[in-house]
């Protein structure tokens, strides 16, 4: 067994970064060592740490320079060693006032308890705040020739460390404490074994160079404590536990690179009684994108679930997903239960998560065991990364519901280069912070090399939250008005954050819409069958005009608000009445979400209602489809419909808008409108669409009147600019920019 007590910067912080790693590893990996934090800083510096998943958590911390001892896990003070500091402090405002008369002194404006912190210089008299400390029954501490520090009497990091070793009973020759300044000298007059790490303070050197259970570390930080751990008999156990494993080879050519997804990138189907892999339904073109990247040979493993039932065999480990297409390309399957799948996903990321993102926080629901079943499903996908993974692989992991792997990954295998992308939006820090595990995800999410959102304002909200959790350093700042609105709508901004620095991790930060398939757009418009279903419905149109929604049932979308705009619209301008028809494709939500049966509900009843007052035989305001549609019967309605209306309360992007501009830009001519809603991702992409407020009803209906009076040069000339930023900004030029950026994520920390 052993406690290490350690000082953190330039010591356990300190040195190279395969040094911290070996020695972290070294104490997660081994319940018989503990680890106690002997820091000068105060408690609130130490606790961005705690959330850090690469540095192990403490079970004790003694904090500034001794005066602070709390338990490292609950941050409860240590009693009745606290008690007995607390009793003898005077009051940090009595020193503040008693030195106020001493020159050179200047206060350290930190985070400080039970002790008064300055700077000092040559002009300072020591001997008189010594005295004035001591008629307090205080003492004066100095350190790099800079640093004053008042403590209670007899307080100091060695003298907080024997109380608390000497409570918790641990055996003294199982010590070993570690430092870099003469802040620690107290813990070498312990007489405990200890070590003091390469480039320390020449002072602490020197007045710890006689004393035969100090060691002498050539090694920095970390390495010198390592080295400590192999020069001590009593410790040399874990020696070759640290440094004894060895690395991969290596690979030469293009990095490996692994997909993490939470599905597939295929479907199952049964067929004559056999479950066979069929190519995704997916309409946008995300995953044939992503799997465009093997398609060269590139070496590569597609990470994610599939349900396995109680009775059903378990999937293959790892199976080819097209061999001839992607002959270097693997599915590893990580097989879950419906239940798993359904409370990770279904419940737990819908019911907690979903409504925080898009900042419906009275919606959340927060399951502290749901969210344990969470962080075990992240723990199971990261192991399998760290399996499957080359020397210095690519990970590009998608999606808020595998927040947590980044973490685990980084404890597993240091070697990864780590990018996450959101698909999702990111809300601002005073709606993240209500999430319990906020410090958790953010501290997993530090670990990533290169994090990636839809748009420049979720960029912005993220550095945010970074700030309310740790101190962050921005390196780099990016004019967003190449490809982005600023001003002029609801999420713009003028600049966004590329790169930043916080603790000794360096993180590349962008801002990278997904784009539509073209390609794939532009084969299924032109097909036969496509054409004559665009022209039978067109004629079907009768001179009407088509209003097209096409939404996923969710209340981020504001299904409600929009018909019941539409409604009053129609009771306000019966001009209307017979010449504009509302058709509503709402996609139903996966199977067992209960969270939206009561919209559905009230979304019948308001389409019920309409069409009950309004309809004739000739013409029924509002066409409603409560059912998936195949995505080429989609392209059709993107065809003839006269005006989109787009109008989400929330939304991360929002692709349909994209899809209806994609197939508009196809028609000799383009006169569809696209009328979008502000809140909405993609309307800082798409300046010459007519923007909305979903949140004023006014406003919606306005918005949609110009749509639809709008004169036909102006409709063909908006919708040409659309479809030309549409065109460039597509699927392909998404995923090629972020491994670009991933590619390009080096220099990650500082060298220390």
């Amino acid at each position: 067994m052993m406690l290490l007590a350690t000082d953190l910067d330039g010591t356990f912080l300190g040195g190279k970064r395969v040094d911290r790693l070996k020695l972290y590893r070294l104490i997660r990996q081994n319940k018989d060592i503990q680890l106690a934090f002997v820091t000068g800083r105060g408690i609130e510096t130490v606790l961005p740490l705690l959330n850090d998943p690469i540095i192990p958590r403490p079970e004790y911390i003694i904090s500034d320079v001794g005066a602070t001892v709390v338990n490292g896990h609950t941050l409860e003070p240590v009693e009745p060693i606290q008690s007995h500091i607390e009793n003898k402090w005077p009051g940090i405002f009595t020193f503040r006032q008693a030195l106020s008369g001493v020159t050179g002194l200047e206060f350290q404006e930190v985070p400080q308890q039970r002790r008064c912190s300055f700077y000092y210089d040559e002009t300072t008299d020591i001997e008189a705040v010594q005295r004035i400390a001591a008629a307090y029954d205080c003492h004066v501490l100095l350190s790099a020739g800079k640093y004053l520090d008042i403590l209670p009497g007899h307080t100091s990091k060695g003298n907080t460390l024997t109380q608390l070793v000497d409570l918790i009973g641990f055996p003294e020759d199982r010590v070993l404490v570690a430092g870099d300044t003469l802040n620690d000298l107290s813990l070498y007059e312990t007489g405990y074994r200890g070590v003091v790490v390469g480039h320390a303070e020449a002072a602490l050197s020197q007045a710890t160079a006689g004393n035969p259970l100090v060691y002498q570390a050539d090694t920095a930080g970390a390495g010198g404590i390592i080295a400590a751990i192999h020069h001590f008999p009593v410790f040399n156990t874990y020696y070759q536990e640290a440094v004894g494993k060895k690395k991969r080879e290596k690979q030469s050519g293009e990095p490996q690179l692994l997909m993490v997804y939470h599905r597939l990138p295929f479907d199952k189907e049964v067929i004559d009684g056999q479950s066979r892999r069929v190519s995704p339904k997916s309409p946008n073109g995300i995953i044939p994108s992503l799997l465009g990247f093997f398609a060269k040979g590139r070496s590569g493993v597609w990470i994610g679930e599939d349900v396995v039932e109680k009775n059903e065999p378990l999937p293959s480990h790892n199976a080819y997903i097209d061999e001839k297409k992607y002959p270097n390309l693997i599915a590893s399957i990580i097989p879950l239960s419906k239940k798993d799948i359904d409370l990770f996903y279904r419940v737990f990321s819908k019911e907690a998560f979903w409504p925080t993102i898009f900042s419906f926080i009275d919606k959340a629901k927060f399951n502290h065991a749901h969210w344990a079943h969470y962080v075990k499903i992240n723990r199971i996908f990261a192991e399998r990364i760290a399996e499957e993974a080359d020397h210095e692989a690519l990970v590009w992991i998608h999606e808020y519901n595998l927040w947590m792997v980044p973490g685990f990954v980084r404890q597993m295998r240091p070697d990864l280069k780590i990018g996450f992308f959101h698909h999702t939006a990111f809300p601002p820090a005073d709606i993240f912070n209500i999430i319990p595990w906020r410090r958790e995800i953010i501290g997993s999410l530090l670990q990533c090399d290169f994090i990636s959102f839809h748009i420049p304002r979720y960029v912005e909200n993220f550095v945010d939250v970074l700030r309310s959790h740790a101190p962050v350093q921005v390196l780099k700042r990016v004019n967003a008005a190449q490809q982005f609105l600023t001003y002029s709508c609801a999420l713009g901004i003028d600049q966004m954050t590329k790169e930043i620095e916080v603790g000794d991790r360096r993180i590349r930060l962008g801002a990278q819409p997904v784009g539509v398939n073209n390609e794939n757009i532009k084969r299924i418009y032109g097909l036969k069958k496509t054409q004559q279903r665009i022209t039978a419905l067109e004629k079907r149109k009768s001179g009407k005009q088509i209003v097209l929604s096409v939404e996923r049932l969710d209340y981020v979308k504001g299904p409600l608000e929009k018909i019941q705009a539409f409604g009053e619209l129609l009771k306000e301008h019966p001009e209307l009445h017979g010449k504009v028809e509302l058709v509503n494709i709402c996609t139903p939500p996966s199977q067992g979400m209960k969270i939206y049966d009561k919209i559905r509900q009230e979304l019948d009843r308001a389409v019920g209602e309409i069409n009950g007052r309004y309809s004739n035989l000739e013409w029924t305001p509002i066409r409603y489809f409560f059912r998936s549609l195949p995505f080429e019967e989609i392209v059709t309605y993107y065809a003839i419909a006269d005006v989109a209306w787009i109008t989400p309360l929330r939304d991360g992007l929002n692709l349909v808008a994209k899809e209806y501009v994609a197939v508009q830009g196809l028609k000799a001519n383009p006169d569809g409108v696209l009328v979008l809603s502000e809140f909405a991702g993609a309307s800082v992409e798409l300046p010459y669409a007519v923007l909305t407020n979903p949140y004023d009803s006014q406003n919606l209906k306005e918005s949609l009147l110009q749509a639809i009076e709008m004169p036909e040069a102006d409709r063909v000339l908006r919708m040409k600019r659309l479809h030309e930023i549409v065109n460039l900004y597509d699927i392909d030029r998404w995923g090629n920019e972020f491994i670009e950026e991933l590619t390009q994520a080096t220099a990650m920390e500082k060298v220390n």
